[in-house]
């Protein structure tokens, strides 16, 4: 399912184009990018702006995070949401549902979510240091808040985010957040991954987007790019063009690494 079908970048004449995010060349040479398959993938050299044009999509949207900072509010975000508001999205049909997720976010997700965990186990026990002598039904009436929010975390998330690998906790967060169709904005989830886990990201990828969700996802990463049939669009072109997985620099630059790493490494 294909929601947001497009985005086009309204230039104003009273621009100042001395600044970021407006003085990268790709938001100089922007005009509409067009969406046309329910995975697309922003790919590019660092400082190409692909992260930037993700993060400001997720500002015009109005997408949720994973986290404690809106986009309405991540300082962060503070030049980014300038260009948002010169972005015009134009749907097929409105989604409210969906989150932007940043491989910072993530960690900071799960290092907050630990906090959250312990916070409450303490809570539980000042409780029952407290209402030593009551009746049990005060008892259990001033753990309740407390346990339920404990119980949905476990529910959620099992014994804790924090207790997994940094690719599991990932998966994990990922498919416990998941709603079906969503729009969802993902800025270079393959950080935490190992090559197996991002093999099982791009199958969780395929179960969602036939829950009619769409994906646009920034990444460096030639396993993710290699989703079937996805849109891949290269922001070291000027302007943003489409191009084939086979063309990639990524992908040329591993797979003449992996047949003969000697003839770079020599030159170290």
């Amino acid at each position: 399912m294909i929601y947001l079908k497009s985005i086009t970048y309204r230039k104003l004449q009273s621009q100042d184009e001395t600044g970021f995010p407006f003085n990268l060349p790709v938001v100089k040479s922007l005009e509409t990018i067009e969406l046309t398959a329910p995975v697309t993938f922003f790919v590019g050299e660092n400082g190409s702006g692909k992260s930037t044009l993700l993060e400001a999509v997720a500002c015009a949207a109005g997408s949720i995070t994973v986290g404690s900072e809106s986009v309405k509010t991540d300082k962060s975000l503070i030049s980014v949401r300038k260009l948002a508001q010169q972005l015009r999205l134009s749907w097929q049909k409105r989604t409210h549902k969906g989150f932007f997720l940043r491989a910072e976010d993530f960690f900071g997700y799960v290092k907050n979510l630990a906090q959250t965990r312990q916070e409450l186990e303490d809570d539980l026990k000042s409780v029952d240091r407290e209402y030593v002598g009551r009746s049990k039904l005060a008892h259990d009436l001033a753990k309740m808040p407390f346990a339920g929010q404990l119980h949905d975390i476990q529910r959620r998330y099992g014994e804790g985010l924090d207790l997994h690998s940094h690719g599991e906790a990932f998966l994990s967060l990922f498919q416990s957040r998941f709603v079906p169709e969503g729009l969802y904005l993902l800025d270079e989830p393959e950080a935490p991954l190992s090559p197996v886990r991002q093999l099982a990201f791009i199958a969780a990828l395929k179960r969602m987007v036939e829950q009619d969700s769409q994906f646009i996802i920034a990444t460096h990463s030639p396993i993710i790019l290699a989703f079937p049939e996805a849109a891949i669009l290269s922001f070291d072109a000027d302007p943003i063009q489409r191009v084939n997985y086979q063309d990639l620099e990524h992908v040329k630059l591993i797979r003449d690494f992996l047949n003969n790493p000697e003839s770079y490494l020599r030159h170290l």
